[in-house]
């Protein structure tokens, strides 16, 4: 079924609706949870919570792509689980691939901040556009996706260490192009 299917049985409030959301996506949804969560049981109940959301937004909302919609949905969900998890215990795939982006990057610790943050989330799209499209698949499914090394070599057909260093190689590019547009790093 086509996503525009899809947001029609939404607007209908089509119990279908659901069904083929997760039918088309859940197991990308799924996938994409648990590499956040590490937990298959976490992960179901994110998709869950996550395909709730979609129904309270959808009306009035008419997402488009309805994947990447619902990818940040239950990435969303998914890392409020995870920073919840967190505050009682250290670890986890995902924590390690935020550490390498934190690098990057001062906290936000005032208003101000916030506002920057925000600059900045557009500064990233700027950088993400100077990549080549192999370099934006490796640095997204790494941060965005928390997928492994082995995960992404295998997606973009190099090595695991070969990803090791092109992600270093990213990050630095990004330190720099940060210090270029005026950004603490």
């Amino acid at each position: 079924m086509e996503d525009r299917e899809i947001i029609e049985l939404f607007f209908q409030r089509s119990q279908e609706a659901v069904g083929e959301l997760d039918r088309k996506y859940g197991a990308m949804c799924r996938s994409l949870a648990y590499r956040i969560l590490n937990s298959w049981d976490d992960a179901e109940e994110c998709v869950n919570d996550g395909y709730l959301g979609v129904w309270n937004a959808i009306p009035p909302a008419e997402p488009e792509p309805l994947s990447a919609y619902l990818t940040k949905v239950i990435r969303n969900i998914s890392l409020n689980r995870y920073y919840r998890q967190a505050a009682a215990k250290r670890g986890g795939v995902y924590t390690v691939a935020m550490e390498e982006a934190e690098s990057c990057f001062r906290d936000a610790a005032t208003v101000e901040d916030e506002v920057e943050a925000r600059e900045l989330a557009g500064i990233l799209q700027e950088f993400l556009d100077t990549l080549t499209v192999k370099e934006r698949v490796i640095f997204m499914r790494r941060y965005a996706y928390a997928d492994t090394y082995a995960a992404i070599a295998g997606r973009v057909g190099i090595s695991e260490k070969n990803v090791s260093v092109r992600l270093s190689l990213i990050r630095g590019k990004l330190r720099k192009y940060l210090r270029k547009r005026g950004v603490l790093v």
